[in-house]
């Protein structure tokens, strides 16, 4: 049996936002740049990804006072797989580090 983890909260501050910029033979090509959460949201930007496994993430908004804008893993297998989630330190199996099974592209 699987040893278990803890359920730890995990809080990013910082992800990847994609963007688009001019390319020298014309039109636009998609990057992607790391920001702090805040500052992309302030932006206006809508899609995510994580700095380290590349894995999709969910924004929370900062709703109440003192509360804090953050992302996390949509899915729990890139949680405890990346170097950047709080499951990833939790475990206490060895675990090796990986790219998310679903990448953002």
């Amino acid at each position: 049996m699987a040893p278990k983890t803890t359920s730890v909260p995990e809080k990013l501050f910082e992800c990847e936002v994609k963007r688009r910029r001019v390319r020298a033979a014309g039109g636009y090509e998609p990057f992607w740049k790391l920001k702090s959460v805040a500052d992309a949201i302030l932006d206006g930007d809508t899609e995510f990804r994580c700095k380290e496994c590349h894995g999709p993430l969910k924004l929370h908004k900062r709703h109440t006072p003192g509360a804090v804008s953050h992302v996390e893993h949509k899915l729990k297998s890139d949680a405890e797989h990346c170097v950047s989630g709080a499951r990833f330190h939790a475990a206490t199996d060895g675990r090796e580090t990986r790219i998310s099974a679903t990448p953002v592209a």
